[in-house]
């Protein structure tokens, strides 16, 4: 089982996809692993939590909405009130709402923007003291090949995408004197839930833009991630690191 020595690791959109194969690969380390979702029940994190049950790991899960910055205040205090410190955060929740600019309502422009962007200053606002205070930390941020390279009817998404590197850079300055480094993972196209529900049509014209001719395995982000947070990368930061088998060069 897991004890007061190991990493605490706090994970949003972490209850399936690629926040759960990052939760499952801290879980090898037997890290003490916080899941963060917003799903409609329980039924995924309840996936995860028995798949790092399996591996000795005592994880919990939180239905919180991470677009709100007063929910998310609450739950990093109690967080931190019952572990005492957290050693990384990893900001994966995210949301598509795909529809041409000319289509696009304010709405679903701002609904994007929120959960994928507002998340991410919500999250690493509520953590970044603590850490600064325990004078390390590991922040990775999970950005997109998209918001690199744009995407047709996706000029939310790659909005917010791209602001998650500035934010990323601009963070990493900020705190690399205080022993944290803060990162961006870009995965290109990878199989979840996410992308499940594309057509086959679009599934094969992406496969034809992938250089080494596959899609990509949630475990293929989950490692990146991972490795940002290893000591053997304790020298960078402020870096994006493309997972998408080539389809950003």
């Amino acid at each position: 089982m897991t004890n007061r020595d190991s990493r605490v690791v706090v994970i949003t959109g972490g209850s399936k996809g690629i926040g759960r194969a990052v939760a499952l690969k801290f879980g090898e380390e037997q890290a003490r692993v916080i899941l963060v979702h917003y799903d409609p029940d329980e039924s995924a994190a309840n996936e995860t939590l028995d798949e790092l049950t399996q591996l000795g790991v005592g994880g919990e899960s939180h239905k919180v909405d991470v677009s709100s910055f007063e929910a998310v205040e609450g739950l990093f205090k109690e967080i931190l009130s019952k572990f005492e410190r957290i050693d990384v955060l990893v900001n994966n929740a995210g949301i598509t709402r795909d529809t041409l600019l000319m289509r696009m309502g304010e709405d679903v422009w701002d609904s994007v923007i929120k959960v994928n962007l507002k998340s991410v200053f919500n999250c690493t606002h509520a953590v970044v003291k603590s850490m600064v205070k325990q004078r390390k930390g590991n922040i990775v941020n999970i950005s997109s090949v998209v918001g690199a390279i744009g995407n047709f009817g996706q000029s939310n998404y790659a909005a917010s995408k791209a602001g998650i590197i500035g934010f990323s850079k601009s963070v990493a300055k900020e705190v690399a004197g205080r022993g944290i480094t803060v990162n961006a993972v870009a995965p290109g196209f990878v199989e979840t839930d996410m992308t499940a529900v594309l057509s086959e049509k679009v599934k094969a014209a992406f496969l034809e833009q992938i250089p080494l001719g596959r899609v990509g395995k949630p475990k293929d982000i989950a490692e990146a991630v991972y490795w940002l947070c290893s000591k053997g990368a304790s020298y960078i930061t402020g870096q994006v690191i493309h997972v998408s088998g080539g389809m950003y060069m």
